[in-house]
């Protein structure tokens, strides 16, 4: 752990100190109970004291619902602390995904963000309910009951003591070995988890390909890999934990046969040696539970760098200090001289120029991979260019906040996204406050409202899982109805009908250049009906505009555009 995870405590150090305060009492309580049985023997056994056995007994007593009480306060207080710190974990977490850029999610698998999201910070919240306060308990515990042994006799304590050496070395030894096979196991459950969304993800894929039996092996393969794994663990923990045991054994038994000869011997009371082996006794079962408790914390420790691992995931798009804010948008969007590359491509778009004004519809037109919905990022800010500028209203995107970029600019991605909610929730998702006349009215511009209301219950059916209980086309015009409740001053429309046949294609047509009107759209397409309604069109091609103007014009002269919808002219008959 770093300075990082203990930055984490500081909103909590009161409530921190208030549970070590209880737990140091309760200690204190505990550790004078084996004291009161070397009086127990001495005075009131051997001396025959009734009175003082009275006493002693209910010292003990009081002492043992004392840290009964205390024990059980000092742990329900820190499960609380401990489980809203870990949530802060969480959720920074969380928030700083939410920041990060298509780039990240593109080379980054969901089952290992999801692994660590979920699984490595419960693994840290277990460790920190369950064994970081055992661990605070055993140690002061341990401590006093040392003291205890030096106080009642020194030389009696240094025979006891003297393996404890011996056993820090051997726990030592397995320390980097048992990082080493908790990492791995934790990789190998993060491979299981992404296979598991992939899969299930692509059930109809899978079925249809008569896949199920390979998908089957490789998931077997997968746990195989798991429980070697886990194995290989198990055994590195049976000796971090249990070596060092052993040879704490071996000294407790040392010190009962030295301490018994001097007992014979007269020089050491039977009191004291009773009190004596009583703290042996309680020192041998902390020191052991420590070793115990040190295979969790290195669990913890590999977890919590996993965790770090998406924490130092760098942040491609950041608002700056200054950003000022943008209240009101005409919508006119420029490129200028905008050049990007990708992981995989040194350039996606390059020296990219054109502009959009308010009330015009620009059509985006290529080949797959010119940078058509790398566009639509930029133009959202979900990226940023290499070089160049892109401007909205004549402002660098990367001066203005981010807030209200996402407020005036709406994206409709050619796989839109539903949640598992009703269908007026996922078109009022945009504007949760919006009635549901508005919802409707969204609808309808989008062409889905008599499909909604002819729905066993209208606006409020579940759309299922990711909205797998609707088609395809039935999806993307949801999406649609979402974009324009926003009232965007600048939609981004990427294949908006790329799965809808022509009279709903037809209808989503009339749907944007009516909402539109006055303001302006960026129409990614390969559909040709879509490219000649819009007012101008910018032909991509290898990463590069070669060609923009009127759709007619465009489709009168040889060139790419005239080549992008060739297969769609019918025979014989001139562009």
């Amino acid at each position: 752990m770093d300075r990082r995870a203990f930055a984490y405590l500081v909103p909590y150090w009161r409530r921190l100190i208030l549970v070590l305060v209880i737990s140091l009492v309760s200690t204190a309580a505990t550790l004078a109970m084996p004291y009161l049985s070397k009086d127990l023997i001495d005075n009131a056994l051997i001396g025959r004291d009734a009175d003082a056995l009275r006493r002693i007994v209910l010292m003990f007593a009081v002492l043992g619902v004392a840290g009964f009480v205390l024990n059980v306060v000092s742990g329900l207080r820190y499960t609380r602390v401990s489980a809203e710190i870990l949530f802060d974990m969480r959720l920074s977490m969380y928030e700083h995904l939410q920041r990060l850029s298509p780039r990240f999610y593109a080379r980054t698998r969901l089952g290992d963000i999801v692994s660590r999201l979920n699984n490595d910070i419960s693994e840290i919240q277990r460790v920190a309910a369950e064994v970081a306060l055992a661990w605070v308990g055993n140690v002061l515990f341990l401590a006093g009951s040392l003291v205890m042994m030096v106080w009642l006799d020194w030389r009696l304590s240094l025979v006891a003591l003297a393996p404890l050496p011996i056993s820090l070395i051997a726990l030592g030894v397995y320390r980097r070995r048992l990082e080493g096979r908790i990492a791995d196991l934790r990789q190998r459950s993060s491979d299981i988890g992404s296979f598991l969304i992939e899969t299930l993800q692509a059930t109809s894929l899978v079925v249809a390909s008569n896949a199920q039996p390979r998908e089957r092996a490789r998931f077997r393969e997968l746990n195989g890999a798991f429980i070697d794994a886990l194995m290989r663990m198990q055994r590195v923990t049976y000796f971090a934990g249990g070596l060092p045991g052993t040879v704490l054994s071996i000294g407790s038994a040392v010190a009962f046969f030295y301490g018994g000869l001097r007992v014979i011997e007269g020089t050491l009371t039977l009191g004291t040696m009773g009190a004596f082996l009583a703290y042996q006794m309680r020192v041998f079962a902390p020191a052991q539970a420590l070793m115990g408790l040190y295979a969790s914390l290195t669990t913890a420790k590999v977890s919590w760098a996993r965790v770090r691992e998406i924490l130092d995931a760098p942040i491609d798009v950041q608002e700056r200090a200054e950003a000022r804010a943008l209240p009101a948008c005409l919508g006119e969007v420029a490129f200028e001289l905008v050049t990007l590359g990708t992981d995989r491509q040194a350039s996606v778009l390059e020296v990219v120029t054109f502009s959009a004004r308010p009330g015009e519809c620009v059509a985006l037109v290529g080949g797959s991979g010119v940078g058509k919905s790398t566009i639509a990022y930029l133009v959202t800010r979900l990226l940023d260019p290499d070089s160049g500028v892109v401007r909205l209203d004549g402002h660098d995107l990367r001066d203005l906040r981010l807030a209200d970029i996402r407020r005036h600019v709406v994206l409709v991605e050619q796989e839109p996204t539903l949640f598992h909610a009703s269908v007026g929730d996922n078109i009022r998702y945009v504007r949760p406050g919006a009635s549901d006349a508005e919802v409707k009215g969204a609808a309808e511009a989008s062409g889905i409202a008599r499909f909604i209301e002819a729905l066993p219950n209208g606006f409020a059916t579940l759309v299922g899982e990711r909205g797998l209980a609707l088609s395809a086309g039935e999806r993307q015009r949801i999406a649609l109805a979402r974009a324009f409740l926003a009232d965007p001053a600048v939609l981004v429309l990427d294949e908006p009908t790329a799965a809808l046949d022509a009279i709903a294609q037809r209808q989503v047509i009339d749907g944007y250049q009516a909402v539109m009107k006055g303001r302006t759209t960026l129409l990614i397409t390969h559909r040709r009906e879509l490219a000649m309604a819009a007012d101008r069109v910018i032909v991509l091609e290898g990463s590069r505009i070669v060609d923009q103007g009127h759709p007619r014009e465009l489709a009168d002269r040889p060139g790419v555009f005239a080549r992008l919808f060739e297969i769609e002219r019918p025979a014989g008959v001139d562009a």
